[in-house]
């Protein structure tokens, strides 16, 4: 039955179909080779896949970053890091990177990110005379922070494909989000130095005090959202809820931005997105459910550990498995896919399973930059009008630099389990 499964998977995926399509397809193939399994258990495990209070975050997070996106939020935070780093060589690119920090703390979502602060810094940056590649590059690997800092879409799926505290890894994350961008402010701040870019913009404490009182909501944005769930006030499928009413009123009636005939379209383009990802996690629970009933992880497990019994190298091995693998599957499918199998494996290595769920999350942000379904290089290039060659040899340099935060993340835990059980 597992041999059907993989071979159907395989088959369907080589021949374009849709991932959420593949996974259901082959899953149903298993079950009718098998013979002795009624086909209405299909539609019974892909009920249950989704039959979860904490999944419900996941559509109103998308919500609330669409929200972000068009509500005028990006605009005011990118003019306040403007007055606090624009006079430094880089300025504006720093400001990219700070802007995307700030934001991944109310969206969850990578590509909301890079739309929303790429949109106005890219074109910016261009006049300013920072290099097309580099300003579509950089943006493209900040708005990967949008899914490490808290709130995260995958860390949600991540949270109840693991049945691990969502809350938890909304903490573990702020580290390896603050690691990346620190990393990425570390290399534009040189890089522009040494190519004469940006410097010598100054902004008087007037300036200052204005920008900051335009942008107080937005910066309280997080502070809510954040405060509410690690103060217990409420949950974080609550917290999605909060930020997406909190980011209606801003954006309707604050800062006016956001009029009453776009709700249709923002609201529909989220549904979406909503209903890709919930199909994705219906027909994979169906795949998951023949690898348990096959003892595939357990298998796998054991194959693993028979190899080596050596965290260091069994998590290279992971973390190799998981870059190449998110060149070519979407967010959404390794998490829920990969993480029965990996489970196992990690446990037994004593790795923490919400350090793995980090881990896992900065693997498939990385995989947001790889083509050929880098939904980051799609973006970025879009809004900087490059062509697929061009971006891809921009991002080189940010990948590497990713990938030794990654190290640095999988090596090293207390970058990410040190807020974890405060």
């Amino acid at each position: 039955m597992g041999t059907v499964l993989f071979l159907a998977f395989i088959l369907l995926m080589v021949i374009n179909v849709p991932i959420a399509v593949a996974l259901g397809l082959a899953a149903a193939l298993a079950f009718m080779v098998q013979g002795n399994v009624p086909l209405l258990v299909i539609v019974q495990k892909m009920f249950n896949g989704t039959d979860s209070f904490p999944l419900m975050a996941v559509p109103f997070f998308l919500l609330a970053g669409k929200l972000m996106e068009t509500g005028g939020i990006s605009a005011r935070l990118i003019a306040f890091a403007n007055t606090l780093v624009g006079r430094m060589p880089g300025g504006l690119a720093i400001v990219s990177v700070i802007a995307c920090m700030f934001f991944a703390a109310m969206s969850g979502s990578s590509a909301a990110t890079t739309a929303a602060v790429g949109g106005l810094l890219i074109p910016a940056m261009v006049k300013k005379g920072y290099d097309i590649r580099f300003s579509a590059g950089l943006q493209a690997a900040g708005g990967t922070i949008g899914v490490m800092i808290p709130p995260s879409v995958p860390m949600v799926l991540y949270g109840v494909a693991a049945s691990t505290s969502i809350e938890d890894l909304f903490k573990a994350g702020i580290g390896p989000g603050i690691l990346v961008g620190i990393s990425l402010i570390v290399y534009a701040y040189f890089v522009s130095k040494k190519n004469g870019w940006g410097g010598g913009e100054s902004h008087s404490f007037t300036d200052f005090l204005k920008a900051f009182k335009d942008a107080i909501l937005a910066i309280l944005m997080p502070v809510i959202i954040l405060g509410g769930i690690y103060g217990g006030i409420f949950t974080p499928t609550e917290a999605a809820v909060v930020a997406v009413v909190y980011g209606l009123v801003v954006g309707l009636f604050v800062y006016r931005e956001i009029k009453f005939r776009d709700l249709g379209e923002i609201f529909a383009s989220s549904a979406v997105m909503t209903a890709v990802i919930m199909l994705i996690i219906a027909t994979a629970n169906v795949f998951g459910f023949i690898l348990t009933r096959e003892n595939i992880p357990q298998e796998l497990s054991q194959f693993m550990l028979n190899i080596t019994d050596n965290p260091v190298i069994t998590m290279l091995i992971i973390n190799v498995l998981l870059l190449v693998l998110g060149t070519f599957m979407e967010t959404a499918v390794t998490i829920i896919l990969l993480t029965p199998i990996l489970l196992p494996i990690i446990t037994a290595i004593g790795v923490d399973p919400v350090l793995f769920g980090v881990i896992m999350v900065v693997n498939t942000a990385i995989g947001m930059l790889t083509p050929p379904v880098g939904i980051n290089l799609l973006v970025a290039g879009n809004i900087a009008k490059l062509p697929n060659q061009a971006i891809e040899r921009a991002i080189i340099p940010f990948l590497a630099i990713m990938i030794i935060d990654l190290l640095l993340i999988t090596y090293i835990p207390s970058i990410s389990l040190f807020l974890v059980g405060d």
